[in-house]
């Protein structure tokens, strides 16, 4: 069986897409799909390229028991032909990844990452980057949802 392979999108990929990928990674660990289902993250820009995440994302992360260790890239053209799923966490970089698609052949592969959320209410990920510890939280809350829906349809998808 071929790996599904999920790549989570932010701006700097310090931040919400790294947590996706950490929370999206003990989803999948717990349920015994780690050879079934690869997981990465990465930004738009290449500003934190070569960063680990943010200190205070990682710090509400492992309250909550997810440990995040990817390092920043950004995201670039082969992603869209390596990834099965390529997930936005806001509109500015849903655009951004549908741009890159100038021949609209993996229109079917992107996603914005509350498309998944089951009972939180969002229609995007919001930055936490200059808030407080509230801006964290609610991107953990939102992140927690979208990920249990996501592994949800790709249960049911195979």
């Amino acid at each position: 069986m071929k790996k599904i392979k999920i790549i989570f999108v932010c701006l700097g990929n310090i931040c919400r897409s790294p947590a996706a990928e950490g929370v999206m990674k003990k989803l999948v660990h717990d349920k015994g799909l780690d050879d079934f289902i690869f997981i990465d993250s990465a930004g738009t820009i290449p500003y934190h390229a070569g960063e680990d995440p943010d200190p205070r994302m990682k710090l509400y992360a492992k309250k909550r028991g997810y440990a995040l260790t990817h390092v920043a890239r950004k995201f670039n053209q082969k992603d869209l032909t390596d990834f099965d799923y390529i997930i936005a966490m806001d509109r500015e970089n849903y655009d951004y990844i549908k741009s890159l698609d100038r021949t609209n052949k993996f229109a079917d592969k992107i996603y914005m990452m509350t498309d998944f959320c089951t009972s939180v209410n969002a229609d995007e990920v919001p930055d936490p980057y200059e808030g407080g510890p509230e801006g964290f939280e609610t991107v953990l809350d939102i992140l927690e949802d979208a990920c249990a829906g996501l592994l949800k349809k790709l249960s049911q998808k195979s």
